[in-house]
């Protein structure tokens, strides 16, 4: 499927974005580890609220409520590395497997690491890959070392299961720590359910084997959602532009919230509200410049790297970007994506070193008619859209892949005043 998108002279919305995925996938495997050995079906997960109704958590959810002998995840890699876990410390045997791109996303880390701690993981196909048949049961638990630089879902898949282990769980981290938002959030929602856990040094996180208590729990929205409106403020040649999202909370778990200190360097200001009913939000405005050149690590808020990058080309903002390793293991190669679908337009983004990302703010000549593509990832799709907003229009193949985390994103640019024409038509 092709689509035309053509945006809107001014841009007044306001935008119930989705839950945020990360959280909700965290509760949902914690929720479900606090009740009893049998898991809950779909209708006792009422107390968790606001859970995401996107692709990734989808799969998780179905799969939490009835267990089949065969768990199929897609393309969801944190369902992937949170359910393997999960399933370790759970009677019964399972394979669960995903589409052809997960089963060559590497998992060898989690499933040694689960094997140390005593589980039983076997490889269905390829030695280090998905499909796994794990069969599952009560575990000693122990210590565990891993290098700090891994992604932080293997991480937070050991550190969930930790309280249900025999005598707990040590883990140890070597080198650097990337992505320590993600892991500080695992924690967080760890102790809201009761667990004791928390680090005992700069490179140790230890959990008790207290198990978990169940507890009603509120899923805040997506900040990582959120960049999209903050790249859309950005570009718009709006002076007024404004764009109010409720459900984001201005003391919040996730580490993509540091996108409002981002884009404020970009001529966004946020302000926070409270609505009548009490619920936390942002409205976002044009406020200040641009700066002459944008640095920043991006090593623990990776999946901003995409927005950002978009943002600064159709700006004119040079920028010089590091702390990108992991974007190669996402649902695509994103640093390729990125220079392949940016060159289409003109910008010749350079990879001067691993994990790194520049541009000198130099355009060259765009190819005629060119078509976007979304490599299967939602974060080109949702990333790219916006710059229709110094094109004018732009079109993009495949777009439906917005549902994996923010299935209502095409409805509510309509509703912000985009128009959204399948087959070029607009």
């Amino acid at each position: 499927m092709k689509i035309t998108i053509k945006s809107p002279k001014n841009l007044r919305a306001s935008i119930m974005l989705p839950s945020s995925k990360s959280i909700s996938n965290r509760a949902l495997i914690i929720h479900a580890l606090s009740c009893a050995e049998d898991c809950p079906g779909t209708e006792d997960w009422d107390g968790l609220k606001n859970i995401s109704d996107c692709d990734d958590t989808r799969v998780m959810l179905n799969a939490l409520a009835a267990m089949p002998e065969t768990i199929d995840i897609m393309a969801a890699g944190t369902a992937m590395r949170f359910l393997s876990a999960f399933l370790s410390v759970r009677k019964g045997t399972h394979v669960i497997t995903g589409t052809e791109r997960m089963k060559n996303r590497p998992i060898a880390i989690l499933v040694d690491a689960l094997r140390t701690l005593g589980a039983e993981v076997e490889y269905v196909e390829k030695e280090g890959f998905p499909p796994l048949r794990i069969t599952g049961g009560r575990h000693k638990g122990g210590q565990v070392t891993l290098s700090g630089s891994v992604s932080s879902q293997y991480i937070s898949a050991l550190l969930m299961i930790g309280p249900v282990l025999e005598e707990g769980l040590e883990l140890m981290l070597e080198g650097r720590i990337v992505s320590r938002p993600y892991i500080e959030m695992t924690l967080d929602i760890m102790r809201r359910f009761g667990a004791k856990a928390g680090w005992t040094a700069e490179d140790r996180i230890s959990v008790e084997p207290t198990g978990y208590s169940f507890t009603p729990y509120y899923v805040e929205s997506d900040w990582s959602a959120a960049s999209y409106w903050y790249e859309m403020v950005a570009l718009s040649e709006d002076a007024e532009a404004a764009v109010e999202l409720p459900g984001l909370f201005a003391h919040s778990l996730q580490g993509d919230s540091a996108v409002k200190e981002l884009f404020a360097r970009l001529g966004v200001g946020t302000e926070f509200y409270l609505s009548a009913e009490g619920l936390e939000g942002v409205r976002l405005r044009k406020e200040g410049g641009a700066p002459v050149l944008l640095e920043y690590d991006f090593t623990h808020q990776p999946d901003l790297a995409q927005t950002l990058v978009a943002t600064c080309c159709a700006m004119g903002v040079p920028f010089r970007f590091s702390g990108l390793h992991s974007l190669k293991i996402k649902e695509t190669d994103r640093i390729y994506a990125l220079r392949t679908e940016l060159g289409k337009l003109g910008f010749g983004i350079e990879e001067p070193a691993e994990g790194e990302l520049c541009w000198d703010g130099n355009k060259g000549k765009a190819c005629a008619d060119a078509v976007l593509d979304t490599y299967e990832d939602h974060r080109m799709a949702m990333a790219l859209a916006p710059l229709s907003m110094r094109l004018g229009s732009l079109c993009m193949n495949d777009p439906e892949v917005v549902s994996k985390s923010y299935p209502q994103f095409w409805t509510h640019l309509k509703d912000a005043g985009f128009c959204i024409g399948e087959e070029g038509l607009c």
